[in-house]
């Protein structure tokens, strides 16, 4: 595969302005992160859906796609621990479980207005509950475990605001990925020869393995540089420096079946791109396909991590 600079500068141009709002979500605060993700929520959820009916070549109801994605946005409030809570209100307690009962009434509705409604394609829409909206929920509980922790037992030392060490991690698996893509965009354009997959034929071996190796090697030194151990008192947990290379590697690894899997939604739905999000760089899908697989495999190394 040639390397064609015109493509790669589009590319890099909107990347900055995406890298941009990136940042200042991640970085601003805590209400920053959540406004962040639930857009990228929606919009994942919006597009989502459109490859659904274009696969099984059906519409839904607008009550049915907006029941499932208020229902999706109710499950991902649930994982806003205390720091999301002003005064003795919280998301998690007084919202989210309201926000859910509100989408499952639209989705009735939606339901009952069609005369017919296809359960295969509305099993593969339901889905998105778990593809979406629980992989942005375990998103928001990455960038809270910490305070959430110091919360619940007390430890008054460590109930800062919501500030970079509680972003660490989602601020690893994001730059995990990007640089994975990237190194592997010109790993394969320069040496790519063997075809990684059918399902995506621009993907090569030598792209992925060398995109993959400059993730864990470039993401370690960074954040072993950045802090070498947070030690929480009274939890037995530790990110020594290998962890961001563990952290990385798992990224890269799982963040690369996402986009294939996305890929093979897109071939199914017969489009090359999930939107119009970003010239070069498709719709929020197409931005955000390997954080969605990436993100529940790195809370679950952190949870046993926890232990």
């Amino acid at each position: 595969m040639a390397f064609n600079w015109q493509t790669f500068r589009t590319r890099a141009l909107t990347a900055i302005v995406f890298v941009a709002v990136m940042l200042v979500g991640l970085l601003w605060n805590r209400w920053s992160f959540l406004a962040l993700f639930s857009i990228i929520h929606f919009g994942c959820w919006w597009e989502y859906l459109k490859l659904t009916e274009r696969i099984y070549k059906t519409s839904f109801h607008p009550y049915t796609k907006l029941g499932l994605m208020v229902m999706g946005y109710g499950m991902m409030l649930w994982f806003c621990g205390p720091v999301y809570h002003i005064n003795t209100y919280g998301l998690k307690e007084n919202i989210s479980l309201p926000v859910s009962a509100a989408g499952f009434a639209l989705l009735l509705i939606g339901i009952f207005q069609k005369n017919t409604v296809q359960l295969k394609a509305f099993a593969m829409a339901a889905l998105g509950l778990v593809y979406i909206s629980l992989c942005w929920g375990l998103m928001i509980d990455l960038a809270g475990f910490i305070n959430d922790y110091s919360y619940q037992h007390d430890i008054m030392v460590l109930q800062r605001p919501f500030d970079y060490v509680n972003v660490l991690i989602p601020c690893v698996i994001i730059l995990s990925i990007w640089i994975n893509d990237t190194m592997a965009y010109i790993v394969g354009s320069l040496i790519g020869k063997t075809p990684l997959s059918s399902i995506s034929p621009k993907k090569t071996w030598e792209g992925t393995v060398g995109g993959i190796l400059l993730c864990i090697g470039t993401t370690g030194l960074l954040f072993s540089g950045i802090t070498t151990d947070i030690v929480i008192p009274g939890l037995n947990i530790s990110f020594a420096t290998s962890s961001w290379y563990i952290i990385a590697a798992i990224a890269a690894i799982t963040g690369t079946f996402g986009d294939l899997l996305e890929s093979k939604l897109k071939r199914m739905a017969g489009v090359k791109d999930s939107g119009s999000l970003m010239p070069g760089h498709g719709g929020f899908l197409d931005r955000f396909d390997s954080l969605l697989l990436a993100t529940p495999f790195v809370w679950l190394y952190v949870q046993l991590m926890m232990k």
